[in-house]
C-alpha cells in the first residue's frame, strides 16, 4: 500500500506537467530543452539584455515561496464553529500563505469570486514576515513579529510589501474558476505597483477595472493639500473571455426614467440619441421630421442607423420625433428588452454603496454600541462586488478577512435571492489585539475573535430581518472553523542524536497529541476533497470509519484491523455505495498477513486506490 507522506500539492511539478501537455517535443531525457521551447516559441522569447519588465529586491524568492508546498495542516474547532454539521461556509485561522498552498488541491479552480482588503502600507500597519523554511513553524512561535509595521523610512518600504503581496496572489490564481474575478482594495500608496504585479500574475489583457469608492463624505481640514475621499478597487479576471458580468439590479430611480408619452403599445421606454462619432461617410444623410424640419447629425457624427434601417425604425414606431413631430429624432428604448442588470460604471458614490464611517458606526451597533475595528469596509460596497460576478452557488474567498465583511454581505445576499446559497472561505491571522485597548477590554483577544463573533451576530439579524421571507429558514449563516498547525505526522529528521527515537516515529509517524478527526481533514487536504464535504461515522465490525462524500471515500484509523473488516468494505461496494478510495493506519494492521491479504480483497472488491497514512 501507498503510503500518505503529508506533502500538499506539488506546484513546479503541476507546472512542468502543464508544459509538457501543450509542447511535449520539448521533453528530452525527462528534462526541459529550453532551447527547443524558444524554438516554437519563435520571435515571443526576449533575449535582449534591455526588456521591460517590473522588479524589485526579493522578487525572485517570491516566485519560489508561491512554489513552495506546504508543512502544516487544518485541525478543526468544533467549539468555535457554528452549525458544524449543516454549514457550507469554512472560517480557517492562520497564516494565509501557508493556507492558500493547503487549499491549493481541494479548491484548484473552484472559487468564482475573491476579494480581499490587504494591508495599504500607510507605515502603521504590518507586514508578514515569510519564512522559506517552515512557515508553518514561523507563524506557530513568533505570531507577535508578524505586527510589526512597516514604516516609509526603511529601505525596502515598497519591496517588503510586494514581497508579502506577490506569492499569495499567484496563489490566488489557481483557485479561480476560469470565468472568476479577483477585486482587491488598495490606496494610493501601492495602487501603481499592485496594478503591475496584477498586470504580470493575472495578465493585463484580464485587466477588467480600476473602480473609485467615494470612502468618504466630509473634508478632513488638517490635510495640508487634498483630504483624500476615496479608496479603489482593482478588478482583474481569470480569463477576461470567460468572464459574465451580471450587472447591477435596476433601482426604481432608473426605471423612473421610462415613460410613454404616446401610449406605445410595448409599453414604457425613454429616448437614446441617435448621434454618434465618430462620422461614418454612409451613415452622414438629411432626415426629414414629421413637421418638415430638415435635421442632419452634428459636425464629426453620423446617425447610429443606416437610411434603410432609419426607415425600418420608423415603419415600426422606434423613432421619436416628440409631441409635435419637430424634435431631432432619437431612438425608443423599451423597459422590456433592456437587459435585466445594469453595466456598473467605475466610480461608486457613498450615497450607493455606504462609506468608511457608516461602515464602522453600523458594526458598532452590530456590537452592542463596541468598537471592535477601527477600519471595516461598507457592507453594500462588497455586496456590489459579489452581486456582479456570482451566482447562487459560488464559492467567494477572502484571505485577508479582517472583520469578516466580506461573510456579512454573502450571507446578505443570499437573504436577497431566492435561493441564493454562495458558499464563504475567509481566512485570517489571529492578529492581537493591544492589552488595555477598548476592543480587548471587551474580551476579544485577537482579530479572529472578532470575525467569527461578527458572522454569528450578522447571520442572525439578517435572519430576524427577513423573517418573513419565504425559505428565510433554510439561510446557511454558519461556519466550520479550522485553525492552521504543523502536519499531524512527524517529520523524518536523520540529524536528532537519538536515532532509535526517530526510527521509532517513523513507525508510528502520527503525533501523540492528535485526534482521529485531525487526521481525516489532512487525507481530504491531501486528496483534494473539499473540507464542507459530507461525513458521516460510523462503524466496520465494531471499528469506528469515517464515510466521506456519500461513500465515496472511506476513512479507518483504529488499530487492530482483521479481514472482517475489509470484507465490510467489500460489502458495502457491493450494495451500491461508490466506495473509491480508502484509507487506513499503518500501524492499524493486527499483523503483516492481514495487510498482504487486505490488499488483494480490496482489489477484488474493485478499490484500486488505497493507501495508509
Amino acid at each position: 500500500m501507498e503510503r500518505i507522506d503529508g506533502k500538499t500539492m506539488d506546484l513546479i511539478q503541476q507546472n512542468i506537467d502543464d508544459l509538457k501537455k501543450l509542447f511535449p517535443e520539448i521533453v528530452s531525457e525527462g528534462k526541459i530543452n529550453f532551447d527547443q521551447l524558444r524554438l516554437l516559441l519563435g520571435d515571443e522569447v526576449e533575449t535582449g539584455k534591455e526588456k521591460y519588465e517590473f522588479t524589485w529586491p526579493g522578487k525572485r524568492d517570491c516566485i519560489l515561496l508561491a512554489q513552495q508546498q506546504s508543512t502544516g495542516t487544518l485541525r478543526p474547532d468544533k467549539e468555535s464553529s457554528k452549525n458544524w454539521d449543516t454549514t457550507q461556509n469554512l472560517y480557517i485561522e492562520g497564516d494565509n500563505l501557508e493556507v492558500l498552498r493547503l487549499l491549493q488541491k481541494s479548491y484548484h479552480k473552484k472559487v468564482k469570486m475573491i476579494y480581499i482588503d490587504p494591508p495599504y502600507n500607510t507605515g502603521n500597519e504590518f507586514v508578514y514576515k515569510d519564512d522559506f523554511r517552515d512557515n508553518v513553524k514561523n507563524y506557530k512561535e513568533k505570531t507577535e513579529q508578524t505586527m510589526k509595521a512597516n514604516p516609509a523610512t526603511a529601505g525596502r518600504y515598497h519591496s517588503d510589501w510586494l514581497n508579502m503581496m506577490y506569492p499569495r496572489l499567484r496563489l490566488a490564481k489557481n483557485l479561480l474558476r476560469d470565468d472568476g474575478a479577483i477585486f482587491i482594495s488598495i490606496d494610493d500608496n501601492e495602487v501603481h505597483n499592485l496594478r503591475k504585479i496584477c498586470d504580470e500574475i493575472f495578465g493585463e489583457e484580464n485587466f477588467v477595472a480600476c473602480v473609485v469608492w467615494e470612502r468618504a463624505y466630509a473634508p478632513v481640514n488638517l490635510k495640508k493639500h487634498f483630504s483624500e475621499s476615496h479608496d479603489y478597487a482593482l478588478c482583474y479576471a481569470k480569463s477576461i473571455d470567460n468572464l459574465v458580468c451580471n450587472g447591477l439590479r435596476r433601482t426604481n430611480e432608473a426605471n423612473d426614467r421610462y415613460k410613454n408619452p404616446d401610449n406605445d403599445p410595448r409599453g414604457i421606454w425613454k429616448s437614446d440619441n441617435l448621434s454618434v462619432g465618430p462620422a461614418i461617410k454612409e451613415k452622414v444623410y438629411e432626415i426629414i421630421t414629421p413637421s418638415g424640419r430638415r435635421v442632419m447629425p452634428p459636425i464629426g457624427y453620423c446617425w447610429r442607423l443606416s437610411k434603410e434601417r432609419f426607415k425600418e425604425f420608423v415603419d415600426d414606431n422606434r423613432i421619436w420625433f416628440g409631441t409635435d413631430g419637430n424634435n431631432v429624432p432619437s431612438i425608443k428604448r423599451f423597459l422590456n428588452e433592456v437587459k435585466d442588470g445594469m453595466t456598473p460604471m467605475t466610480i461608486w458614490k457613498y450615497s450607493e454603496v455606504g462609506h468608511s464611517q457608516d461602515a464602522k458606526q453600523k458594526l458598532v451597533q452590530l456590537f452592542d454600541g463596541k468598537a471592535v475595528f477601527d477600519y471595516p469596509k461598507s457592507v453594500n460596497l462588497i455586496k456590489r462586488m459579489v452581486e456582479l460576478y456570482t451566482s447562487e452557488e459560488s464559492i467567494v474567498l477572502d484571505f485577508f478577512s479582517g472583520s469578516s465583511t466580506t461573510a456579512h454581505a454573502v450571507m446578505q445576499l443570499n437573504a436577497e435571492d431566492n435561493g441564493g446559497n454562495r458558499k464563504f472561505i475567509m481566512v485570517q491571522l489571529p492578529e492581537p489585539c493591544s492589552e488595555g485597548s477598548e476592543v480587548y477590554r471587551t474580551g476579544y483577544n485577537n482579530i479572529s475573535e472578532i470575525g467569527k463573533e461578527r458572522i454569528r451576530r450578522a447571520g442572525e439579524k439578517i435572519k430576524e430581518e427577513k423573517l418573513d421571507k419565504e425559505g428565510i429558514e433554510n439561510l446557511d449563516i454558519g461556519f466550520r472553523v479550522f485553525k492552521l498547525d504543523t502536519s499531524n505526522l512527524k517529520a523524518w529528521d536523520p540529524e536528532v542524536e537519538n536515532i532509535e527515537e526517530t526510527l521509532q516515529g517513523f513507525i508510528e509517524p502520527i503525533k501523540e497529541d492528535r485526534t482521529q478527526e485531525d487526521l481525516l481533514f489532512e487525507i481530504m487536504l491531501k486528496y483534494g476533497i473539499e473540507l464542507t464535504m459530507p461525513i458521516e461515522e460510523f462503524f466496520l465490525k465494531g471499528k469506528k470509519a469515517y464515510s466521506i462524500g456519500l461513500g465515496y471515500m472511506i476513512v479507518c484509523l483504529e488499530e487492530g484491523l482483521t479481514l472482517d473488516v475489509f470484507e465490510a468494505i467489500g460489502a458495502l461496494k457491493k450494495s451500491g455505495n461508490e466506495v473509491a478510495r480508502v484509507v487506513f493506519r499503518d500501524s492499524g494492521f493486527a499483523d503483516d498477513n492481514v495487510k498482504t491479504n487486505a490488499v488483494q480483497l480490496l482489489k477484488k472488491f474493485g478499490i484500486e486506490d488505497f493507501r495508509t497514512i
